[in-house]
């Protein structure tokens, strides 16, 4: 079994990072890192660049968590990659991180920890930054 965490560079990825370690020491797994992007937009500031990948990998370490970090640009929303990985391997636990959003803001732009929480078939934990 293995924690997926959805990671994205701000304090709710931090946060959700922080939050999969946890998890992983107490369930004895390892941690799958998720990064993903779309890839329709010149700057993504979801797509974290090369040096913060090296940096949670090295933290991960430090923690003595075995890892995977994989980034995926591939045209599908975060839900989708999340959903599918989750289908192809064997992940007892998503973790990931929210903000609080206005019931109209859902509404008009949608949420990406409502579409995780809908599609994948295992427990989710959603966190939020300090």
């Amino acid at each position: 079994m293995t924690v997926l965490v959805g990671y994205v560079p701000s304090p709710l990825g931090e946060a959700a990072l922080r939050a999969a370690i946890e998890q992983a020491r107490f369930r004895g797994e390892p941690v799958l890192v998720v990064n993903t992007s779309r890839g329709d937009a010149y700057a993504d500031p979801r797509l974290a660049p090369e040096p913060v990948l090296e940096r949670v990998a090295r933290e991960l370490t430090a923690a003595g968590v075995p890892h995977t970090v994989r980034q995926f640009v591939r045209g599908r929303d975060t839900a989708e990659e999340i959903e599918e990985i989750v289908e192809a391997q064997d992940v007892s636990l998503v973790v990931i991180g929210i903000r609080h959003r206005t019931p109209v803001g859902k509404l008009i732009m949608g949420s990406t920890a409502q579409e995780i929480l809908l599609r994948v078939p295992c427990p989710v934990l959603a966190v939020k930054a300090a």
